[in-house]
């Protein structure tokens, strides 16, 4: 057995075999000590042990000491994330929150099978299959395993709804859930188009276009792109993205490591929004594939930059599968802008990666752009228009918006750490879902005619106190301007999805402004 997990492991191995016959007698007699190892602690150790999760363990401890993002995944995180990258999984299909214990449905899925049995936003789930999910304590993970199974199975939900006296039984067929990654995408001024990118995955370039053509029906002439906080997905969702934006044969990217040749990435000219100005926002959480589009706008000088240096993900990993649904990511290149810039930035036993964005806070790079200073060697030219742009990992900005520390405080801190605004925007819609939807009849009429009013904070105090957040006023009166927009948005969330929730947020995304200002300026 453990011979013929040598040879598996050695097949692993990205070498000519010529080499192979070189390394075997090394990596031989260092596997046979890690299996020794193993087979005397399984054997010999004073107490019982699990054998899985010394091996688990060992597996972890050699990926930690190679780079910060080789990893590994148990079986459930790897389901989990195959999941939100192949854009789909099998369920009853609602957008819910848990309120008060209770599983909240803020939005059934369109024509998904919740929705085709006539359950509606604002209905609780109290019972899966006649067990008790509400009031019982119920991990919120225990209620996802029961509510989510093989498309085509049946699941018995009991419901209960406002204005109806008795609790409501739903037979589902589970299906295919999608998951969406174009959160939000509306025209935002005359002619000027915003669509919001959540994250990379199976379905982006598909919805992307989708969301496109709808606005262009509408007029659209400009796009503002939306990268803020979109850590990245599949690579050839990002090449997708990149393409619709650049002319035939441009390289989009290309990728180089050790054992890895160059292999490159171009667009085949086949893209949907080639013409038009364009605007990429990003900040320090737009990671990898959203690095990847914003790397080849920025070099082929399509469009422009705004926010602040992205967080510098660059690595590729290669998905190591074994028997029981585990994986490990190994990292076997590193990802290129086309002008030839590295977007990972560095790493290594005297870089405190984890930390390096509060370092950029802390050094002043997040809020005062005359603390950023690269040297000579990390100059790059644009490869149209000759400009200079900067390496060093991530993808710094054509135009930097500095982060806005001084509107919020501590107390907003704490109130947000506790979802107070989200679950007192969403008790609220559910008390007044119905007048509120027979006053206003869209997202548009809602944000420009509903104002926040006293019942709104008398349940965000009572939130706010019951998660043991003093009140202060002077603190509470700092910040409220914000919270006045942002429990608009989320009761408007609530009320008519996840665009209504962007467009209510505009005015407090300062890069979003900017990016209005150039192109309404221009």
């Amino acid at each position: 057995m453990r011979r013929r997990l040598l040879t598996v492991l050695l097949a692993l191995l990205p070498m000519t075999l010529a080499a192979q016959q070189g390394r075997i007698t090394a990596i031989d007699g260092n596997l046979q000590k890690l299996l020794v190892a193993e087979s005397a602690i399984a054997s010999l150790y004073v107490d019982d042990v699990d054998e899985g999760e010394l091996v688990k363990n060992a597996i972890v401890g050699m990926l930690e000491n190679l780079d910060p993002h080789s990893t590994y995944l148990t079986p459930k995180e790897n389901q989990s994330t195959q999941e939100t990258l192949t854009g789909s999984f099998d369920g009853i299909g609602v957008q819910f929150n848990m309120v008060e214990d209770t599983l909240f449905v803020v939005q059934p899925i369109v024509d998904g099978p919740s929705e085709k049995v006539g359950i509606i936003a604002g209905d609780r789930i109290i019972s899966v299959n006649d067990t008790a999910i509400a009031g019982v304590k119920m991990s919120q993970e225990t209620i996802m395993k029961r509510l989510r199974g093989p498309r085509g199975t049946k699941v018995k939900l009991g419901v209960v709804r406002r204005g109806v006296g008795k609790t409501l039984f739903f037979n589902v067929t589970r299906g295919k859930i999608p998951v969406n990654t174009v959160d939000a995408g509306y025209i935002i001024r005359p002619g000027i188009g915003y669509i919001r990118l959540s994250s990379f995955g199976a379905t982006t370039v598909s919805e992307f276009e989708e969301k496109l053509a709808e606005l262009k029906g509408q007029g659209m002439k400009d796009l503002v792109l939306d990268l803020q906080g979109n850590g990245g997905g599949l690579l050839v969702a990002a090449v997708g993205i990149a393409n619709e934006f650049l002319e035939r044969g441009r390289m989009v990217v290309y990728t180089e490591g050790r054992t890895s040749p160059k292999s490159s990435y171009r667009s085949d000219g086949r893209g949907k929004f080639r013409s038009g100005r364009l605007v990429v926002l990003v900040d320090e959480y737009s990671a990898s594939a959203s690095e990847i589009v914003s790397g080849a706008v920025q070099d082929w000088d399509r469009g422009t930059i705004v926010g602040r240096r992205t967080y510098g993900k660059g690595l590729v990993q290669r998905p190591v599968e074994f028997h029981d649904g585990s994986l490990m990511r190994l990292t076997i290149a590193q990802y290129f802008t086309p002008s030839g810039r590295c977007i990972q930035k560095p790493y290594g036993k005297d870089i405190d990666y984890a930390h390096d964005i509060v370092e950029r806070l802390q050094h002043g790079e997040l809020t005062n752009p005359d603390s950023i200073h690269f040297p000579d060697s990390l100059k790059y030219s644009t490869l149209v228009a000759g400009r200079t742009v900067y390496g060093g990992g991530g993808i710094m900005p054509d135009v930097f918006v500095p982060l806005d520390t001084t509107r919020t405080n501590q107390y907003y801190r704490d109130v947000t750490a506790n979802a107070v605004p989200l679950q007192s925007a969403l008790q609220y819609a559910e008390r007044n879902r119905r007048q509120l939807l027979r006053r206003y009849d869209d997202a548009d009429a809602f944000l420009n005619g509903w104002q926040i009013g006293n019942d709104v904070y008398d349940i965000f105090r009572k939130k706010a106190a019951d998660a043991g957040v003093a009140y202060d006023e002077e603190q509470f009166n700092h910040v409220k301007p914000i919270f006045d927009v942002q429990l608009k948005a989320l009761v408007a969330r609530n009320l008519y999805g996840m665009t209504a929730y962007w467009k209510g947020m505009e005015s407090l995304d300062n890069t979003l402004q900017k990016a209005l200002q150039l192109l309404e300026k221009e």
